[in-house]
């Protein structure tokens, strides 16, 4: 006979204690939610809603490290691409003065915007360092993965310095 304080019952209930608590923390519909007992699975899926714009502190992960590399445009111009389907916005909040502008020098690292994936606001980050040239997709924008967010120039001191 188990002990009920340590054995599995007490740890799956607090796992439903917390996917309620979840689903009560979010506005979007949750669409399925599994619970297994054996070998504990736990898995919640919820629905993305399409006007959403950050509305005060968002919360932050970790970069969204982009499987996509960036491209070279035509013209030499470096792409900058989105890591992830969701929403791309330009500055940390609504009214906030952008991360970036046309003109503005990069560096490699630096946060150019934010991408919102299921409630998620994820900083972008340049791969590499440059002058912005374009932006290309308009603030609180759904994107694409692999979808082109804004042209970097390269840096003329590294362009002069080879």
């Amino acid at each position: 006979m188990s002990d009920p304080v340590s054995g599995p019952e007490p740890l799956l209930d607090a796992v439903v204690r917390r996917a309620k608590q979840l689903e009560a923390a979010t506005t979007a519909p949750v669409k399925r939610m599994k619970i297994q007992h054996d070998d504990m699975t736990v898995e919640i899926e919820w629905g993305v809603e399409q006007s959403h714009a950050p509305a005060g502190p968002a919360v932050i992960t970790a970069p969204v490290q982009s499987a996509a590399e960036p491209e070279a445009a035509a013209d030499g111009r470096a792409t900058l691409p989105a890591p992830a389907v969701g929403v791309f916005y330009r500055s940390p909040e609504p009214g906030a003065k952008p991360f970036v502008e046309v003109g503005d020098h990069v560096e490699p690292g630096q946060q150019v915007g934010i991408l919102e994936a299921m409630k998620l606001m994820n900083p972008i980050e340049a791969d590499e360092g440059g002058v912005v040239a374009e932006i290309l997709v308009e603030d609180a924008t759904p994107v694409e993965y692999g979808q082109p967010l804004l042209l970097l120039e390269p840096d003329s001191a590294a362009v002069d310095g080879d």
